[in-house]
């Protein structure tokens, strides 16, 4: 993913209105992030630990999906549970049901689409093999990096297509 700005983040939301766009929380360091090992920025809101956001590089055009996380109820620490973009696995609550309203006529009358999601959005850096979930090392892959890049790619353009259909 290209780096991106203050500006450009908060002008490409397209399920929430520019006023919740301009208010939201942008991640204090942007020009931190290893963007060569991005395929969406993804943060939660430290104020509103209910708000997540993803923007996306889609078709040439960054796309911002803002997000509501789901609260969920108390788990052991031996519960597993599987992202649905990188297929990671985490132990103890690592991922969460995020879920975003759709765009146009659709998100008007309240329709929205979920996805289980690692809780950090830390997604690509999973896929890249750059960071370890909590419990990794119990399902084994034999996909190459750049397999599972491509896995997490699709399984989020996917996702993508179902919230701005």
């Amino acid at each position: 993913m290209r780096p991106v700005t203050e500006h450009d983040i908060r002008t490409s939301f397209v399920n929430c209105s520019k006023g919740e766009a301009k208010r939201l929380d942008l991640p204090k360091d942007l020009a931190d992030h290893p963007w060569d090992d991005l395929d969406f920025l993804g943060w939660r809101d430290p104020g509103a630990p209910e708000r997540a956001y993803l923007v996306v590089e889609r078709d040439g055009l960054l796309v911002g999906i803002a997000l509501r996380v789901t609260a969920g109820g108390s788990r052991r620490f031996t519960s597993r549970s599987m992202c649905s973009l990188c297929l990671t696995t985490h132990t103890g609550g690592g991922v969460a049901l995020m879920t975003a309203r759709r765009t146009g006529e659709a998100g008007r009358q309240g329709d929205s689409v979920g996805r289980y999601l690692c809780v950090d959005l830390a997604c690509s850096l999973y896929s890249r093999g750059k960071k370890e979930a909590a419990g990794a090392g119990v399902v084994d892959e034999s996909l190459t990096p750049e397999e599972k890049v491509a896995r997490t790619r699709a399984n989020l353009r996917s996702f993508l297509d179902k919230v701005v259909a």
